[in-house]
């Protein structure tokens, strides 16, 4: 079967919201291509790099947005979804440079598909000591690294977006030996690992997408934690079953609406004492966020921002 790679062409602040509506138009996945990344994934002159910045120069100056769409008799509906929603979004105002939100298309066998997505996917650090890789790159790792090996797959996006990187930066910070964690929204599974290496006994992660709870099923087992972390398919808490007070840290790297939504319902779950972390926060709605925290009762810990983004952490 051949494949559609769909591709928009935009910014780093608009890149999650063309990512969302490619995904919402049928794409399991999206590949994030931004030179932005590689500058913020170097390491001082003298020290080893993560990735070569001729990958920068490839890129170009435009965020590439992908996604992979299966060449059948749905993909034309698909393609004028995507084109519809790209035409509204320029008319609203949403107060982000959203760039060119120009297309490129382009007929991928599905014998080659595997080598496109091996051509964006290198190494890179998340937080401090966590590094993502796929399993076909070599990586000299420094002392006090954790790698998570990740190959891409069609359910797979190379995100190395502030959202996920002041995640784990925050679960790097509050996640101790022994805690129980939960990972809501987990996706490919990346911060439920990252929280395994941190320590945790065990983690519970969730998902709606029945195929992302699939692909971070695999993601654990290939990263030596199928023991500590249980990967389950439901909406937020749906999959948790009722509250138990038994949680240490709870995770949600999602959008601001949903932690908004979840400030008062997460509670329960969390020892006294507890930790809620969240990310996915666009910075004109982090007051909103931090306010539906205080309402619940929760106590701020920690509030960063990079870029367009923010990332919150508060306790019970």
């Amino acid at each position: 079967m051949n494949w559609m790679e769909y591709t928009v062409l935009t910014t780093t602040e608009a890149s999650d919201l063309v990512s969302q509506i490619l995904m919402d138009a049928g794409s399991t996945g999206t590949m994030i291509e931004d030179r932005n990344d590689v500058a913020a994934n170097q390491r001082p002159e003298g020290q080893w790099d993560i990735i070569d910045e001729a990958i920068a120069e490839r890129i170009g100056d435009d965020v590439k947005v992908t996604g992979y769409f299966e060449a059948d008799d749905k993909l034309r509906d698909r393609l004028l979804f995507i084109e519809q929603e790209l035409f509204r979004i320029r008319g609203l105002d949403l107060g982000m440079d959203l760039g060119k939100l120009e297309t490129l298309r382009n007929t991928v066998a599905e014998e080659d598909w595997t080598e496109s997505w091996k051509k964006a996917f290198k190494p890179f650090r998340l937080g401090e000591h966590m590094v993502v890789k796929p399993s076909w790159e070599p990586f000299d790792a420094q002392s006090g690294d954790h790698i998570i090996e990740i190959d891409p797959g069609m359910a797979f996006g190379t995100r190395t977006h502030e959202t996920t990187g002041m995640c784990v930066e925050l679960v790097e910070k509050y996640v101790r030996p022994g805690d129980e964690c939960m990972d809501i929204g987990t996706g490919t599974g990346i911060l439920a690992i990252a929280a395994a290496h941190m320590g945790a006994g065990h983690v519970l992660a969730t998902d709606l997408d029945a195929v992302a709870v699939r692909v971070a099923e695999e993601n654990v087992r290939n990263n030596g934690f199928a023991d500590r972390i249980d990967v389950r398919c439901g909406d937020l808490l749906e999959a948790v079953g009722a509250p138990n007070a038994g949680c240490d840290v709870v995770i949600a790297n999602i959008i601001a609406d949903v932690i908004i939504g979840l400030a008062a319902p997460v509670k329960p779950y969390l020892r006294e004492g507890g930790v809620f972390i969240c990310s996915g926060i666009a910075v004109n709605r982090l007051e909103d966020v931090l306010e539906a925290l205080r309402d619940a009762g929760f106590a701020m810990l920690d509030a960063e921002t990079k870029g367009e983004w923010s990332a919150v952490a508060a306790r019970k």
